[in-house]
């Protein structure tokens, strides 16, 4: 049965494929009224409308706004124009459109009755589509002033000018309106309604009629006409003016503005939406569910605002009443005005269906789709369908929308002559002379959007065609091919691959898929080699021509060299893939170093090796026997063939060519497209990496020699199992480590022998053995070994130890006193506590050395250990070799810390055999030069032992001395510093003088030879005896100088007598003298004792003369006669002479020696006296 017969309608018929509200010839109104399919989805929303709708007749109500959303073809326009001829009821070539739609209710009174009752009042509909209606400049006012147009123009008066439209209301008003238009016709010819667009012509007419009918001055008519401001409303106004009108109706008249493709021409602008929320709010609040608005947009009114919900909360509010209309009711539709089929046709297609099930169900298996692009669920769907797949309508759908999105002049297809219902017509029609097998492929569907398309598409497709009519390198199938490409080029949700191409250019239900594909990969290969397709991994694209030129620029003009794929495949696989840079095994972290062919990924390391081979190496390389021979040490994995080489290339291919170019200066169409090539380098690295896993995962694996076989995982567990493999044959001295150690605590615990374990079952023992064997053979080859040494070996292929455990090892060797550790030269003892740093830290191992030990002879050790028993005078000396290096450098420490004690009481002091105890110094010190070998040790200590005993000697002397002499002669020393200043008068005292003398030689250091600590004893009685004699001249002194006291004294007195004026000064001197009196008690020294004379003398002087100044009675000066002044007397020479040079010292035994005294005094004086006035004596 051919396709054409099967429908109960003509599929011929000519049908409206877009509804357009503004569309009104009767016959077309027919036809879509009749025709209207009332879908269960579209009674629902019928059902919810009018139950609000039929509310506010029963109370008043401020949610006015009813708001229909669906995407483009589903039926808005033609469900918004239905409710608007059903609520006025609108008669149509005889027949009321609510009586027309009582037998689609025919199963449903209840919904009927909803309508019946809210049609039975008067109601009228303003029915627009605002893109047609609105004003292109889109200001904050937009919504505004087109609803103002529609309402005046409603009222029939001229909306398109509101200058006009106010003058004709205000007309209306005064109830002149016919008049008005009488008047004017008579003197203009023709009618002011034909004339009014264009008044601006007829001034003279214009002026005229207003003079005559409104009774206006010729300038006021004439301002009026003439006055260039623009004639604004406000929402306040217009609201308040629909109010007026609905306020002037019957109670139960309603006005409702209906409006099409709202959400479009608001869409994001946050002015329009401000506009239209204000002006809904305030019909709602001021007419009460009079008026009503009533908007279609193809997102949800929550789409629109969902960026800005707080803002637009109150036009969410406003819009209480939300219709939705999904895909369903638009497959509905199409089932039912197209696709209805005759009652033999359905059983036709039924047998077709059951002979052909598992066919149908394999055929339309598509890869990489979302769930509800799909193919037949039973025989049912069908037989609805029919010729037609269910997964069309979905993606029909999704690329009307898609086409709309992307710049096309499809952006506004609600304005073209296609639709979704036309769109399956013409396929159907296209194929109408086929039988019941044939099936509408999808590229049928290019002619429906063809028109609305870009020039740059339509000319692509063209190009094709006629390339394909001219046999140029093109057939028939490829362009349908072509205009397959296009129709998914922008949805997501199929993606072109070859398996789903060839789905969707299905034909026929006998289709062989085999023969299909190779004809289809045909098609592509043969339009990608002429550049009207491209490829991104496995999806094909559809280009534009400037698309081709740019990928022509890309991929045929851009090279990028094999070094840096192989060096971003690298970056891949070991920065994303498998990212670690150390394997685990068990405890162990293994450096891995990692290659991708020839190229290296990172630093090396010296570790186990993994490396990657690419296709791009040669073939010839990766023979078995090359790699098993190649493969030893390391692991080798040879990638399976998948496309990741290609999309790779693919992708660096276009960040150069991005690189290369000034995309910012380039035109924004190509900015766009080299944008979207961005974008598909980023799919083509997605598909890399992915297609990299899969070739890891499928690959052939080479492993220290052997081709293995690795079962199960993804990519990053079977290189891990690779490199296990590696490990356990590549380090195969791993297993002698047995016990690990994880903190420095560990290592002090086995150097101090903490580890509880019986000699030779120690768990790392083999370890042990084998790093003792190595030293033996450095020392056999006399090579000096570090502790860097020992950590690089047994870090390294076969062993791949820790370091800890490296360290640890060392430890136990070290315990055993197997291996001699030094730093610096200075061998380390096993409680140093920086010996685990040695063993393992970086930066101490280098200057850390290790030697297998060279163990001292008992016989030495004997010796040393009777020679420290009796230089020490001790018993408890350890045995071991180990325990006496301690033992010796610890004793002879402390003996050189003495020492050096004894040397420093030296500093600031005199004392004997300074010189012997700075030997003792530098005997310890010698000693102790060798401590960084122990043999060394052990032998200078034999070598030495004569002069240390004879060193022990000699320091006995000067031990006493410091133990028991130091301070009685440290006291000698500074009583004979003390009397220094008295010397002059201890030689008089011969006794005395001796003793002292003795004192000085006695604490003197000898020149040569030794001092005599004997005689320090005899420094007490010599010390006794000066003492003595020096108290007994101090005493003699001290009486001399009291007797001078008490002579100033008593001259003091006798010169001031009972004189009153005089008492102060004596007073005052009777202080003075107290206070010498007391200093001569306390001083100890004579010469300081003689020095105290003279200031007595010099006060008793001082203070006698000024007595006798008080005493002396007032100068009478004699009375001045005859007006002349006296002469003043001559000033007196006195000469000063100091007492002691007058009166020197000097013991006078006899008279005669008194009188030549004396006289010697007066014959000096006499001399003085000559060439003066007096002598003054001080």
């Amino acid at each position: 049965m051919k396709i054409e017969k099967m429908f109960q309608e003509d599929i011929n018929r000519k049908i409206n494929g877009v509804v357009k509200v503004d569309q009104d010839a009767s016959d077309v109104l027919v036809q879509e009224l009749n025709e209207y399919v009332i879908t269960r989805e579209l009674k629902k929303h019928v059902i919810t409308f009018f139950n609000n709708y039929g509310d506010s007749f029963q109370e008043k109500t401020a949610d006015i706004g009813v708001w229909i959303s669906g995407f483009f073809g589903s039926g808005k326009s033609h469900f918004l124009k239905m409710l608007s001829y059903l609520l006025e009821n609108k008669e149509v070539q005889g027949e009321r459109t609510v009586e027309r739609f009582r037998k689609k209710f025919a199963d449903d009174p209840a919904t009927f009755m909803l309508i019946d009752n809210a049609t039975k009042g008067k109601t009228d509909t303003i029915l627009f589509n605002i893109d047609i209606e609105g004003s292109i400049n889109k200001d904050k006012t937009a919504v505004l002033r087109v609803f103002a147009k529609m309402f005046y123009n409603y009222l029939g008066f001229y909306g398109e000018n509101l200058k006009v439209a106010k003058l004709e209301q205000f007309i209306a008003k005064k109830g002149k309106t016919e008049e008005f238009r009488r008047i004017f016709e008579e003197k203009n010819g023709a009618s002011w309604l034909e004339s009014r667009d264009a008044f601006a012509f007829f001034e003279d007419d214009v002026v005229e009629t207003l003079q005559q009918v409104l009774e206006m001055s010729e300038s006021a008519a004439k301002n009026w006409f003439n006055g260039t401001e623009t004639v604004e409303t406000s929402i306040a106004q217009l609201v308040s003016e629909i109010k007026e009108y609905v306020d002037s109706q019957p109670a139960d008249f309603r006005l409702l503005f209906m409006i099409d493709e709202v959400g479009q021409y608001v869409g994001g602008d946050t002015d329009l939406l401000i506009n239209l929320q204000s002006l809904v709010e305030k019909i709602g609040s001021e007419c009460e569910g009079k008026v009503w608005v009533v908007c279609t947009g193809q997102e949800a009114i929550d789409e629109i605002i969902k960026a800005r919900e707080n803002e637009f909360s109150r036009i969410q509010a406003r819009f209480k009443t939300r219709l939705s209309l999904s895909s369903a009711s638009a497959d509905e539709v199409i089932q039912k005005r197209i696709l209805l089929k005759k009652p033999e046709a359905e059983k036709k297609l039924e047998q077709v269906y059951t002979a052909n099930d598992s066919v149908l169900r394999n055929l339309f298996s598509f890869t990489d789709a979302i769930l509800d692009i799909k193919g037949y669920n039973g025989a049912g769907e069908f037989v609805r369908n029919f010729p037609f797949v269910p997964y069309q309508f979905i993606l029909m759908q999704k690329v009307f929308a898609e086409i709309r999105k992307h710049g096309n002049s499809g952006k506004h297809l609600s304005g073209g002559e296609r639709s979704m219902l036309s769109g399956f017509q013409e396929a159907a029609q296209k194929i109408k002379g086929k039988d019941e097998y044939a099936l509408a492929p999808f590229y049928l569907f290019y002619d429906t959007v063809h028109t609305f398309l870009d020039s740059s598409i339509r000319r692509v497709i063209e190009r094709c065609e006629r390339a394909a009519a001219d046999g140029n390198g093109i057939e028939s199938q490829d362009v349908d091919v072509l205009k397959l490409l296009y129709l998914v080029r922008y949805v997501d949700d199929m993606k072109a691959n070859l398996d789903n191409i060839v789905i969707l250019m299905a034909d026929d239900i006998r289709l062989d898929k085999i023969i299909m594909r190779e004809q289809v990969h045909g098609s592509l290969d043969r339009l990608m080699s002429q550049n009207y397709i491209g490829r991104t991994g496995e999806v094909y694209n559809f280009l534009t021509d400037e698309e081709q030129d740019i990928q022509r620029e890309i991929y045929r003009n851009t090279t990028v060299d094999t070094a840096s794929i192989v060096e971003r495949i690298g970056h891949i696989i070991f920065g994303d893939i498998y990212t670690t840079k150390k394997y685990r095994y068990g405890k162990y972290d293994f450096a891995i170093d990692q290659m991708v062919d020839t190229m290296t990924v990172g630093a090396v390391t010296g570790g186990m090796r993994l490396r990657i081979l690419t296709v791009a190496t040669d073939t010839v390389e990766k023979s078995e026997l090359r790699l098993m021979v190649e493969s030893s040490g390391q692991a080798v994995v040879v990638l399976s063939d998948t496309p990741y080489y290609e999309s790779l290339e693919n992708a660096m291919k276009i960040r150069k060519y991005v690189k290369q170019r000034n995309v910012a200066q380039l035109p924004k169409s190509v900015q766009d497209i080299i944008r979207d090539h961005q974008d598909e380098a980023g799919k083509f690295e997605i598909t890399a990496a992915e297609d990299l896993k899969k070739a890891i995962e499928t690959a052939e694996f080479y492993v220290d020699g052997e081709h293995i076989e690795i079962k199960g995982g993804d990519a990053k567990s079977k290189l891990d199992q690779a490199l296990e493999y590696l490990v356990t044959h590549v380090y195969s001295d791993l297993n002698l480590i047995r016990r690990n150690a994880e903190t420095d605590a560990d290592i002090i615990t086995v150097l101090t022998g903490g580890v509880d374990m019986l000699p030779s079952t120690e768990p790392n023992r083999d370890a042990a053995a084998k790093v003792e064997e190595y030293l033996e053979m450095q020392h056999i080859r006399n090579l000096p070994t570090s502790m860097a040494d020992v950590q690089s070996r047994y870090q390294a292929i076969p062993y791949g130890w820790k370091e800890i455990d490296i360290a640890a090892v060392v430890a136990q060797l070290i315990h055993d006193q197997k291996v001699t550790i030094k730093y610096g030269g200075t061998t380390i003892q096993p409680t140093d506590p920086k010996l685990p740093d040695m063993l393992r830290k970086k930066s101490e191992i280098g200057r850390t050395s290790i030697s297998k030990r060279q163990v001292v002879s008992i016989q030495k050790i004997r010796e040393v250990r009777e020679f420290l028993r009796d230089y020490f005078d001790e018993m408890d000396v350890p045995e071991d070799e180990d325990g006496l290096i301690a033992h010796i450098v610890e004793k002879f420490s402390d003996e050189q810390k003495h020492y050096e004690g004894l040397l420093a009481r030296y500093e600031g002091h005199k004392y004997p055999d300074m010189g012997l105890v700075s030997s003792a110094v530098d005997a310890m010190k010698d000693i102790l030069s060798q401590q960084r070998d122990n043999t060394a040790l052990i032998d200078r200590i034999i070598k030495k032992e004569d002069d240390l005993y004879g060193l022990k000697d000699k320091m006995q002397n000067v031990e006493s001395f410091f133990k028991n002499q130091v301070s009685l002669f440290d006291s000698a020393v500074k009583y004979e510093s003390d009397l220094r200043v008295d010397l002059d008068y201890i030689a008089k005292n011969e006794e005395a003088n001796k003793a002292l003398n003795t004192i000085r030689l006695i604490t003197m250091m000898p020149t040569g030879g030794s001092f005599n600590y004997a005689r320090i004893p005899e420094l007490n009685g010599l010390m006794a005896t000066v003492r003595e004699k020096h108290g007994a001249m101090l005493e003699e002194k001290r009486a001399e100088l009291l007797e001078i006291v008490r002579q100033c004294m008593a001259e003091i007195h006798t010169a001031a007598g009972n004189d009153a004026s005089a008492r102060a000064i004596s007073d005052k001197a009777d202080t003075f003298f107290a206070q010498k009196k007391a200093q001569i008690a306390e001083t100890k020294v004579l010469a300081l004792l003689d020095g105290l004379v003279p200031p007595m003398w010099q006060y008793k002087d001082e203070a006698c003369d000024r007595i006798e100044t008080l005493q002396k009675p007032p100068v009478v000066t004699p009375p001045v006669t005859g007006g002349q002044t006296p002469a003043p007397a001559p000033k007196k020479v006195i000469k000063t002479i100091h007492r002691q040079a007058m009166f020197p010292a000097k013991t006078l035994e006899t008279e005669a020696d008194i009188d030549a005294y004396v006289e010697k005094v007066r014959t000096q004086m006499k001399q003085l006296l000559n060439g003066c006035d007096g002598i003054r004596l001080s």
